[in-house]
């Protein structure tokens, strides 16, 4: 990948973390999903799973560094987005981890596989948008 074309995928992935982090404060979480899924697709056909997870990295190392809230929840939706536009659909898992320490997490799956795999084991699947 050119340095070009690392720029311009790190300014996709920047301005898709402005409309997700808009999505979530205007919508109800359904309805963040369909706004930011429904996009204008590029040309060319979906993406297979180890290209999906190459995206979410590169997503991750955009998206760290932020000083703003750039957790599991805004992740998926931003990973969720771009691969939407790249004509390759995609399931938002939020599940949680009942007991003692109660604790909730969004992850991205891509025909079953996480495309965001920073945690999802362990938890239990709440809702899948």
């Amino acid at each position: 990948m050119t340095a070009f074309a690392r720029g311009a995928l790190a300014a996709e992935i920047s301005w898709t973390y402005v409309e997700a982090r808009w999505a979530l404060r205007d919508d109800n979480l359904p309805r963040a999903v369909e706004r930011l899924r429904d996009r204008r697709l590029r040309p060319g056909s979906p993406l297979d799973v180890a290209d999906a997870v190459r995206l979410g990295r590169a997503a991750g190392r955009v998206l760290t560094p932020l000083p703003f809230d750039a957790k599991c929840l805004v992740r998926s939706l931003v990973v969720s987005s771009l691969l939407a536009r790249r004509a390759t659909p995609t399931s938002l898992v939020i599940g949680v981890r009942p007991g003692d320490e109660f604790s909730a997490h969004a992850w991205v799956e891509l025909d079953g596989c996480p495309i965001l795999p920073d945690g999802e084991a362990g938890y239990q699947r709440l809702a899948v948008l």
